[in-house]
């Protein structure tokens, strides 16, 4: 028995559109004149694990610094939220970092939303068996061209919840639009947003370059999602990690480089690539406190809160 159908205040939406075919928008990515694989497809059940042991590293040190933020601020956000809202996670994965502010929001409706439905479910149920007392929806549903919210989902005091540095994986255009369809979704309510400050280039290398090769897997376990999605038939031993900054863009880069002149094939067509050709898998934008407002301000909030950790590497950002 499915163990989130004995919850009678557990529900599940899958949103998953059949139109978004993920075949078709892998295979078009590879076929691109600069391949390249969207970082949504790193979270099957794989990589959501393999990113939790990613934020146990040393070298990556944003969750332990957003979490001071959160232990110092979280009276300041509740107070200015106020109690029964309505909590959407956005990018829920494991739930935990939602689940940590439970007890000081005191959430009437916890929504988790997440691409990938199999891993939202058992952890989802897992939290709801912990806190019976809250309202969960759980929806599969990939946001990252716009949120769009089913009819369960309260109006009232929604507080969109971004943590962690994912809007970094959206390009300055792409991440205002993306934030504006989150404003009209919530509009009269709040965001609650985490970004990752700009450092010092050898320190944010080393976050997505560590030395027991944690985020190189995570990376490479892209392939294997992409031969189970669209048919591909890549070798991961063909392919080795690369982590870069570009100070020009100020964005760390992931891309997987081809160890030897090969041939990818799928259902219908192939790519040739030479030794040294890289896939983009992921841009990881880091911004500015001023930058960070002027994002928000520009997808129509207001009232913009910063908060940050004493070393200042990472923002949290309140805004209405």
């Amino acid at each position: 028995m499915d163990a989130s159908l004995a919850l009678p205040r557990l529900r599940f939406c899958d949103s998953l559109k059949a139109a978004d075919d993920p075949a078709l928008e892998l295979r078009a990515g590879l076929s691109a004149a600069a391949a390249s694989i969207a970082p949504k497809f790193f979270y099957d059940r794989l990589g959501a694990r393999l990113f939790e042991a990613i934020c146990e590293l040393s070298e990556y040190t944003l969750p332990r610094d957003e979490q001071v933020i959160f232990d110092r601020h979280t009276a300041d956000i509740t107070q200015a939220v106020g109690p029964d809202c309505t909590l959407i996670d956005l990018g829920a994965g494991n739930c935990a970092k939602a689940e940590r502010l439970f007890p000081a929001l005191a959430p009437r409706q916890y929504v988790a939303i997440d691409i990938a439905a199999a891993f939202l479910r058992e952890q989802l149920t897992r939290v709801a068996q912990r806190h019976p007392q809250i309202e969960m929806i759980g929806v599969a549903t990939d946001f990252s061209s716009g949120l769009a919210l089913p009819a369960s989902v309260r109006a009232q005091r929604r507080l969109a919840f971004y943590p962690g540095s994912s809007i970094g994986n959206f390009a300055p255009l792409d991440a205002r639009a993306f934030l504006s369809s989150v404003h009209a979704a919530c509009n009269g309510g709040y965001l609650l947003l985490g970004a990752d400050l700009v450092k010092d280039p050898v320190a944010q290398v080393a976050a997505y370059d560590d030395a027991l090769g944690v985020t190189a897997a995570f990376n490479l376990n892209v392939l294997n999602v992409a031969n189970r999605l669209a048919g591909t038939d890549f070798l991961v031993s063909d392919w080795r990690h690369v982590a870069r900054f570009n100070e020009t863009e100020s964005r760390m880069e992931m891309h997987l480089e081809a160890r030897r002149d090969l041939v990818v094939c799928w259902p219908g067509g192939e790519r040739r690539f030479a030794a040294g050709e890289l896939i983009h898998t992921e841009n990881s934008y880091k911004y500015t406190r001023s930058g960070l407002t002027g994002l928000l301000h520009s997808a129509g909030y207001r009232n913009v809160r910063l908060f940050t950790d004493p070393s200042e590497r990472f923002v949290v950002a309140l805004a209405e």
